[in-house]
């Protein structure tokens, strides 16, 4: 019985192993064309544009709707300005009612204020009846 080498296994496997790869690249183009054919006629149809293909493969078109519309996130919801609910009558600083409370409206309701008296709404009402 004949001994073969390492290197010579290696060199047929190796010879095989580009055989069969160049075999598989061939199924695959003869499968890729009828399809590109049909994305093709779809992009016809529907007058789609080769440039909204490539927008969409974009890195931020996945932040966005079929119709070009930005997608809400979480990140952006989180951006998102809240109106003033506060208002100090005499400095106009204003507060959205969220997170830490101001100095000017704990030092008011350290003073015995209420938080209320401070409402926008209030300080309108307040200001047009004068």
């Amino acid at each position: 019985m004949a001994r073969t080498s390492y290197a010579s296994q290696k060199s047929r496997l190796e010879k095989e192993k580009a055989k069969i790869e160049k075999q598989l690249q061939s199924l695959q183009a003869k499968q890729r064309k009828p399809i590109i054919t049909s994305i093709v006629r779809s992009m016809r149809d529907y007058g789609i544009t080769p440039e909204e293909i490539a927008a969409a493969f974009s890195p931020r078109a996945s932040s966005r709707n079929t119709d070009g519309a930005r997608k809400p996130t979480s990140a952006s919801a989180s951006k998102r300005t809240v109106p003033a609910k506060y208002r100090h009558p005499e400095t106009q600083a204003e507060w959205t009612g969220r997170g830490r409370a101001p100095l000017w409206v704990v030092e008011a309701e350290a003073a015995g204020t209420p938080r209320e008296a401070f409402l926008i709404e209030k300080v309108a009402a307040d200001a047009t009846a004068d």
